[in-house]
């Protein structure tokens, strides 16, 4: 089961009266766990950044003049979160601005039942306590001390920590459902029903000694030619 861990920032509140897109991080999860795939961009919002807005991110308008607008990168971020669920802290913020980005662009839209939301699971699991993401992380002893300001993907990665507690502790299956029904490739999202993790491209060197493998061949001889380990180097 692929899910995308997801989270942006903005110039504001409102797509609706100016406000855009300045940050995506997202982390990409298989059966509960990290692959280490990532995508990540900074966004040209084509319009100056409000200063209470800077002081949530620190993302000025000098760092982001020089970065793509956001169709320059919609179809890569379309292409990466595929039709994988979507884990999101306040889903409806993000899941709103990231359809009104796409919808100028003339993007299909995000479905809402695409989208996991990790402040709904924690409200109802904890009713009445905070549920924002430095709570749950205090919650959970996350080490979030990194977090001075929000960043998209710094806060994808602890989210992603954060929802895996949500829902039952780290590695809830045991990945024990990688032939599962879903059958997505974890690199890409498209369909593979005998999906495997891929090999290391470079093998770990041996651990043992010079002195440990004359050990070993030693015993191997002295058994016989009935030994096991004959057969199997054979």
């Amino acid at each position: 089961m692929r899910e995308i861990v997801l989270d942006t920032e903005t110039t504001g509140f409102d797509p609706e009266t100016g406000d855009r897109i300045v940050e995506i991080g997202a982390v990409e999860l298989w059966n509960h766990v990290a692959t280490g795939k990532t995508f990540h961009k900074y966004i040209n919002p084509e319009r100056p950044m409000p200063k209470e807005a800077f002081e949530v991110h620190g993302l000025g308008d000098d760092f982001l003049r020089d970065k793509p607008v956001f169709s320059q990168v919609a179809k890569e971020f379309v292409d990466f979160i595929g039709d994988s669920k979507l884990v999101i802290h306040n889903a409806s913020f993000d899941i709103k601005f990231l359809n009104a980005e796409l919808k100028w662009v003339n993007m299909a839209q995000i479905p809402w039942s695409q989208a996991i939301d990790t402040l709904a699971i924690a409200r109802k699991k904890y009713p009445g306590s905070p549920a924002s993401l430095d709570a749950l992380c205090r919650r959970f002893n996350i080490d979030n001390s990194s977090r001075t300001l929000h960043g998209a993907l710094l806060d994808s990665e602890i989210l992603a920590e954060v929802y895996l507690e949500l829902i039952g502790g780290r590695q809830p299956d045991f990945a024990l459902g990688q032939g599962s029904a879903s059958g997505q490739d974890v690199s890409s999202g498209a369909s593979s029903a005998d999906w495997r993790p891929s090999k290391r491209p470079t093998p770990l060197p041996s651990r043992l000694s010079e002195q440990e493998k004359a050990a070993h061949a030693a015993f191997v001889d002295a058994i016989g030619d009935g030994a096991l380990w004959n057969k199997l180097r054979a």
